[in-house]
């Protein structure tokens, strides 16, 4: 565990830090190492997974509690809580889930209720950056995330190859046991969790080596995401028109249960790269155009950017700075397959600059051949002078 940094450093926390501040930390982190923006770049790879781990403690009452008490030793599923484990700083024997339940009167500890029952696994969070178009249009992604898994070599019995745990006869397997205790009011029973076999309900004689009789280890994988139209789709159905900072749910593949349960899921943040032309505004698609003074008094046909490839567009004769053009669903896919948004296009007339002195002539010769008939904004403008001055 030496070589372990603070969950609260990896993250840039103090201890006491709310589960608000917490998310925006791991947020931000992830998004600063993840492999997508760094390939090949083992450091920020093992950053990345850092991060992860240290999320997944903390983002959990339960696990943030027991660090918080005991450091690494309480959450780590490697160190050898479970079955005696070697290596524990509390001793073979001692299962931290009823070391926290004793502090917090019974109610932090995983195992409620029946000890040995099955128990899903908890979630996990990585996050994925795609593209403008990619969220536009669906792409596919490989994510990566680190989650704990079950033990591969004992596969989850905790219980070494060639043996297997045996149910407890102190408890008869229900991982608890009744006490009775003379009261001044009379006999009272209480149960608490077994001390043979620490609430689980079965004996490990012979503790697997690679997780240390705990039945599970902490796995770095890969997963194939499907965006299809700007949403997710793993085991779950995602209405297309995904947005910046959007979560996918991939069924399966949280951390591993207790005792048979199924895995929680992994929650993944689909973080939108910005464009240098587009902009999104709900369901719409925003850009400029840039067109030459001789096109806005002229008209011209002109060539406008769109998502799916080059569009041409008359301008009409006359057109003002910022005047806008609306491209029927040429947007982005709505949510729930309703159709598209639509394309909005800016105008941006364009002041030519550096003329040459016969460029200038021209300029002052057109400017003379004109009349307030010419400007309509300024001739009214003009009009509302006279009479403000007037009054």
């Amino acid at each position: 565990m030496a070589d372990k940094r603070d969950y609260y450093e990896v993250l840039g926390l103090n201890k006491g830090a709310s589960d608000d501040e917490i998310k925006k930390a791991f947020r931000q982190s992830a998004k600063k190492y993840h492999p997508d923006l760094h390939p090949g770049d083992k450091k920020c790879e093992e950053k990345f997974k850092e991060v992860n781990e240290a999320y997944e403690v903390l983002s959990d009452k339960d696990k943030r509690a027991r660090y918080d008490q005991f450091g690494h030793a309480g959450v780590d599923p490697n160190y050898g809580a479970g079955a005696g484990g070697a290596g524990s700083p509390f001793g073979a024997g001692i299962d931290l889930d009823d070391i926290f339940s004793s502090f917090f009167g019974g109610f932090g500890g995983r195992r409620r209720g029946r000890a040995n029952a099955p128990q899903r696994g908890s979630d996990v969070e990585a996050s994925v950056t795609i593209t403008f178009e990619e969220a536009a249009k669906g792409c596919n992604k490989t994510i990566t995330y680190s989650n704990v898994s079950t033990c591969d070599e004992c596969h989850g019995t905790g219980a070494a190859a060639g043996s297997q745990p045996k149910t407890c006869s102190a408890c008869g397997g229900s991982g608890r046991v009744t006490i009775n205790q003379r009261s001044p009011f009379g006999m009272v029973q209480t149960q608490r969790s077994c001390d043979a076999c620490h609430g689980t309900g079965k004996i490990v004689d012979n503790p697997c080596r690679k997780c240390s009789g705990s039945g599970r280890q902490r796995k770095s994988g890969t997963v194939d995401v499907s965006i299809p139209a700007g949403s997710g789709t793993v085991d779950v159905s995602i209405p297309a028109g995904i947005k910046d900072q959007q979560i996918l749910n991939v069924s399966g593949h949280g951390n591993a249960g207790y005792n048979g349960g199924p895995a929680g899921d992994l929650h993944v943040y689909v973080n939108v790269r910005s464009h240098s032309l587009f902009e999104r505004r709900g369901d719409d698609v925003w850009c400029d155009l840039p067109i030459t003074f001789a096109q806005a008094v002229l008209g011209a046909e002109v060539v406008v950017p769109t998502l799916d490839g080059k569009v041409k567009y008359s301008i009409h004769e006359g057109t003002q700075p910022n005047d806008v053009f609306k491209l029927k669903g040429r947007g982005i896919q709505r949510l729930g397959g309703r159709g598209r948004g639509d394309q909005y296009v800016r105008v941006v007339v364009e002041i030519p600059k550096s003329l040459n002195n016969r460029q200038k002539d021209l300029v002052r010769e057109f400017d003379k051949s004109t009349t307030e008939k010419n400007y309509a904004k300024r001739k009214s403008f003009f009009e509302k002078l006279k009479d403000f001055l007037n009054d």
